[in-house]
C-alpha cells in the first residue's frame, strides 16, 4: 500500500464515530425503602422504566406507561452508586419491555450491588442474570390481564426468587390458591400473596391464609402505608 494509501486509511479510522451508548427510557430514580418481599424495610435505590404492555386495573403506577427520559447506562449507575445503597430494585411499568434492562442488571451486580426486578410475569425472564432476585407477578382474574401469564417463567425461577399474586376479590384468592397448588410454586421458591389497596381488607387476606393454612407469605405494601403511595416514595 502507499503512503498515502496509509495515511488515508488511518486517517478514515480516526474519523469513524463512536459506537452509541446503550440506553434506557427512565420514568424515575430515587433512594426509598423497600415496600415489598423479602427485601422488605431495606435502604433501596429504585430503578422506574418507562412503558408497559398491561393494563392491570388496580395499576398504581400508571404515571410510568408514558414520557421519561433516555439515559445512558453508565448514567443510571453512576446515578445509582451516588446514593450509595447496597440493594437496588428495577422496577417500571414493565422493566423488560424495554430489551437493555438485561444489560442494566448485570451491570447492576457486578457494580457489587443487591439487585431484584419486579416484573409483570407476562414477558420472558429467562435471559435474565441469575444473580438478581426476580419478584414476578401471576396476573389473577380482576386484574383484567390473566390471559398475559406467560406460564414457562415458572421454569425459570430460582430459589432466592418470588411469586406475587396481587388480589382484589375472594374469586382472585380461590384462583391464586389453586394455582400456587397446581404448579407448586411454593416448592419453587416463596409465593407472596398481597391485597390490593382498598379492595379486599389486609386482615381478611391474613385470616383466609391462616384458615386455609397456605405455604404463602402475606405482604403489604410498606411504602403505601408510610407515604400513602405518593410518587417518588
Amino acid at each position: 500500500m502507499a503512503v498515502s494509501d496509509a495515511s488515508t486509511s488511518a486517517a478514515t479510522a480516526t474519523a469513524a464515530p463512536a459506537v452509541a451508548a446503550e440506553r434506557l427510557r427512565i420514568t424515575e430514580i430515587f433512594h426509598s425503602i423497600q415496600g415489598e418481599a423479602d427485601a422488605i424495610g431495606w435502604p433501596t435505590v429504585f430503578v422506574r422504566l418507562t412503558g408497559c404492555p398491561l393494563r392491570c386495573v388496580w395499576c398504581d403506577t400508571t404515571y410510568s406507561f408514558h414520557g421519561g427520559e433516555w439515559r445512558t447506562i453508565d448514567d443510571i449507575l453512576a446515578e445509582v452508586a451516588r446514593h450509595g445503597a447496597r440493594h437496588v430494585c428495577v422496577t417500571g411499568g414493565e422493566p423488560l419491555a424495554q430489551k437493555r434492562c438485561l444489560t442494566l442488571l448485570q451491570r447492576l451486580c457486578d457494580a457489587g450491588h443487591e439487585v431484584s426486578l419486579e416484573t409483570s410475569g407476562a414477558l420472558d425472564v429467562a435471559a435474565v442474570d441469575p444473580q438478581v432476585r426476580k419478584v414476578m407477578d401471576l396476573k389473577a382474574p380482576d386484574s383484567g390481564e390473566s390471559a398475559r401469564n406467560l406460564w414457562s417463567n415458572l421454569d425459570h425461577l430460582l430459589p432466592h426468587d418470588q411469586v406475587k399474586v396481587v388480589i382484589a376479590s375472594r374469586a382472585d384468592y380461590e384462583w391464586a390458591c389453586g394455582v400456587v397448588a397446581e404448579h407448586a410454586i411454593d416448592r419453587r421458591c416463596m409465593v407472596l400473596f398481597s391485597p390490593v389497596w382498598g379492595k379486599v381488607a389486609p386482615r381478611e387476606l391474613a385470616e383466609w391464609i391462616i384458615a386455609d393454612k397456605l405455604p404463602v407469605r402475606f405482604q403489604l405494601q410498606l411504602h403505601k402505608l408510610l407515604w400513602n403511595d405518593a410518587p417518588g416514595r
